[in-house]
């Protein structure tokens, strides 16, 4: 009797002008008969009552590639088992189509685009060509991402999510090279009409249209990994083509007894995903398409959208959502919610922080890696004393913060880098940073802040900091010489997590309507009412915290942070070079441990040369044909003395797999091509006379930088530098080392 009902209201409700949330309300995930689905499907599609488009279609088929799409078409239909006298009126319909798709958005046809295959369901329902023409557009325009060709915007979105949910299987199929351009294309182009049975399609997209939620497919694809981790994990040892077979078929494994299950876990990793995720990349990936937007020689979408997606460390957080978040009262157990970690410098941190923020000092990894993985730990008891209190801080997602400039921001990257190495889940970058949140609230600072002081914040004095005026305290020109508390004042401001007084907020961020001005005021209220509750327990926070955190630098801190080291070294840029080098004097080389705050990356060599020189090969590529070379040849050439592997380390933090190698006169660093293994760039060519020093960090005797210049009197002119994580750096700095003494 109630089957019987539901349908009986879903009838009446399609006989008048339902809408999609209707028909949700009435179905409720039910599979749908099949004398409705077409009325469900168009009103789901917002097609219903549409004209027939194809009345425009002169039925001429002069394509430049009609004859491809011609010979798909009939190998496609043939396939289907169709009675001969059926198939050529099917694959004539089937051409017509595509062919009016093709001139009607100005689209080349591709064999690889999915199109085909995606028209098997719409062919099956038996409708009257233009109804199936008007389905095809609006399925392609409201579900298929834009772009799902090699190395797409689709595909390191994809892979974000993976490494967001399973880090651990998302590292396994790195390690093999295995990216997801490489099995799930299928998936994202047909919502997996090309892998599944047909009534499993019908089932899938009967609840996918009920939906109309276009990221859908991503959670979906995101199962279809996680319900085989296992097996994949056990695959280890294949080949990376054996494991690229597995992975394309896993969905035929789907029946359509399991669609609903599969449906409602993809729904549910969803909810577990930030919004802002979502809701930041739906423009750009889904919506009319047009211009050769299918064709695999076209722009990628990311040329018009944001371009740091495929370079994301992690999962991207809005600054939105972040502090949003923290004003929902009693959400969703299941709902996101953040752990906010502050990885800024501690001075930086104490002139400003948003109160849930937990510090950690990114600076600790390299220059006190114990102390470092103690104050970790003190993190993740925090977190979880947080989430037992059910505290508005505390949350199993973890977003890191960093400043929001570069050159802190590099530290920031190392230590979001180091959790996902250990396979942590839920780990999300927050977008633009500590800057983010200042502009976020703008003039309520002073009531959202905690410990905010204007004459030392960054953001506060930015112009200052970047023209270098002469007001700005000595705190902020020289923001990475750390200058920290010592004892228990340290260990409590690594982990202050004491809500500020609430106030009024009347600023209204670039951009954003009332309502959204009125969700920021809850936001701030909420922080008012949380305050007395949460400043009574800070002495207790502290005084646990003390025990396990602690900062060794403190005492560095009366040590002067502007010192420049035994050596007397002078950062310049090239421009400031007005005299001619010294003929006939050899570089002033030596080797040794680095002593002082590394401020190196930060100094003016490092923004105006180093920067702009690996610009190109983080941001914009050079052209393909510069500097690039055959891999093995160049490894086994002539010249080369000894080549090593390594990780050449970026000014932003990225580190890059890289080959260094040594001969008689220079050292040559060659970085693997994304798309052929077999060729390599030539990053870095340097003539060893131009090392004067090899430092090597006292805690990390691995990570080595070669500084370049030449002596001025009784100076080193540093004009440029690299780093690089090299495994057994002694022989490297040994082999160097050498070479350049007999060139000397």
């Amino acid at each position: 009797m109630e089957d019987g009902l539901w349908l009986i209201e879903l009838e009446s409700a399609l006989q008048d002008d339902c809408t999609v949330d209707d028909i949700y309300a009435i179905c409720h995930g039910k599979a749908l008969p099949e004398a409705l689905r077409l009325d469900v499907w168009q009103v789901c599609l917002g097609v219903r009552n549409k004209p027939d488009q194809l009345a425009q279609f002169n039925e001429i088929y002069d394509l430049p590639f009609q004859a491809q799409l011609r010979s798909d078409c009939e190998e496609f239909v043939s396939k289907l088992g169709n009675e001969d006298e059926d198939k050529v009126s099917v694959v004539c319909d089937l051409e017509s189509i595509l062919t009016f798709y093709c001139k009607n958005r100005t689209l080349a046809y591709e064999a690889s685009n999915g199109w085909v295959e995606l028209m098997l369901p719409l062919l099956s329902l038996k409708l009257i060509r233009s109804d199936t023409y008007n389905l095809f557009e609006a399925i392609r325009d409201t579900y298929i991402p834009k772009g799902c060709t090699r190395n797409g915007t689709v595909f390191s979105v994809f892979r974000l999510l993976l490494l967001y949910h399973d880090p651990e299987l998302c590292t396994v199929l790195d390690t093999k090279r295995i990216t997801p351009d490489c099995y799930a294309s299928g998936w994202f182009q047909t919502l997996f009409a090309s892998t599944c049975t047909l009534p499993v399609v019908l089932s899938m997209w009967d609840l996918y249209f009920q939906q109309s939620d276009p990221f859908l497919v991503f959670f979906l694809s995101l199962i279809v990994l996680i319900n085989q981790r296992d097996q994949l994990l056990a695959m280890k040892a294949s080949t990376k083509e054996e494991l690229i077979a597995f992975l394309v078929n896993m969905p035929c494994n789907i029946e359509a007894d399991d669609v609903l299950d599969f449906c409602s876990l993809a729904q549910y990793y969803s909810v577990k995903t930030p919004a802002s995720f979502k809701r930041d990349l739906l423009q750009m990936l889904f919506g009319a398409q047009h211009r050769g937007e299918g064709s695999k020689s076209a722009p990628p979408p990311e040329a018009a959208g944001p371009s740091v997606v495929s370079q994301a460390l992690c999962l991207p957080v809005s600054v939105n959502e972040l502090i949003e978040n923290a004003s929902i009262q009693n959400p969703h157990p299941e709902a996101v919610r953040f752990f906010l970690v502050d990885c800024r410098p501690a001075e930086q941190y104490n002139s400003g922080h948003l109160s849930t923020a937990f510090h950690l000092d990114s600076n600790l990894m390299l220059q006190e890696p114990e102390a470092f993985q103690t104050a970790v730990q003190g993190l993740l008891r925090s977190q979880r004393n947080a989430i037992d209190a059910n505290s508005n801080a505390g949350g199993e997602h973890l977003c890191f913060l960093g400043s929001g400039r570069l050159e802190e921001d590099q530290y920031t990257h190392m230590v979001v880098a180091s959790f996902l190495q250990k396979n942590t889940k839920y780990v999300s970058l927050l977008t633009g940073g500590y800057e983010a949140i200042h502009e976020y609230f703008g003039e309520g600072m002073v009531d959202c802040l905690e410990d905010h002081d204007p004459l030392k914040c960054l953001m506060c004095n930015k112009e200052q900091v970047r023209y270098g005026g002469k007001n700005v305290p000595p705190s902020v020109n020289n923001n990475n010489h750390r200058s920290l508390p010592s004892g228990a004042n340290s260990a409590s401001s690594s982990a202050t997590n004491s809500l500020k007084r609430g106030g009024r907020h009347t600023a209204n961020n670039n951009g954003t309507d009332s309502g959204v001005a009125g969700d920021r005021k809850s936001t701030i209220d909420l922080f008012s009412k949380l305050s007395l509750a949460m400043k009574t327990k800070s002495a207790e926070v502290r005084e646990k915290l003390i025990d396990y955190i602690s900062n060794p630098n403190a005492t560095d801190a009366s040590g002067g942070a502007g010192g420049g080291g035994a050596g007397g070294e002078k950062h310049v840029s090239r421009n400031d070079r007005n005299g001619k080098r010294y003929r006939n004097v050899p570089p002033v080389f030596s080797i040794g441990e680095d002593h002082d705050e590394d401020d190196e990356l930060n100094s003016a060599a490092s923004e105006t040369s180093s920067l702009a020189r690996k610009t190109n090969s983080t941001q914009q590529p050079p052209d393909p044909t510069d500097d690039v070379v055959s891999l093995q040849a160049f490894l086994k050439g002539p010249d080369v003395i000894r080549h090593f592997k390594c990780q050449e380390v970026h000014l932003n933090g990225y580190m890059y797999d890289s080959y260094l190698l040594v001969t008689a006169t220079h050292m040559i660093v060659l970085r693997e091509l994304e798309t052929r293994r077999d060729r390599a760039r030539i990053i870095v060519r340097r003539a060893l006379q131009s090392i004067v020093k090899i430092t090597a960090k006292k805690r990390h005797r691995d990570l080595i930088t070669f500084k370049y210049g030449y002596p001025e009197e009784e100076n080193l002119v540093i004009t440029d530098m690299d780093r690089f994580l090299i495994p057994n750096a002694s022989e490297v700095t040994d082999l160097i080392s050498r070479h350049i003494i007999k060139q000397t």
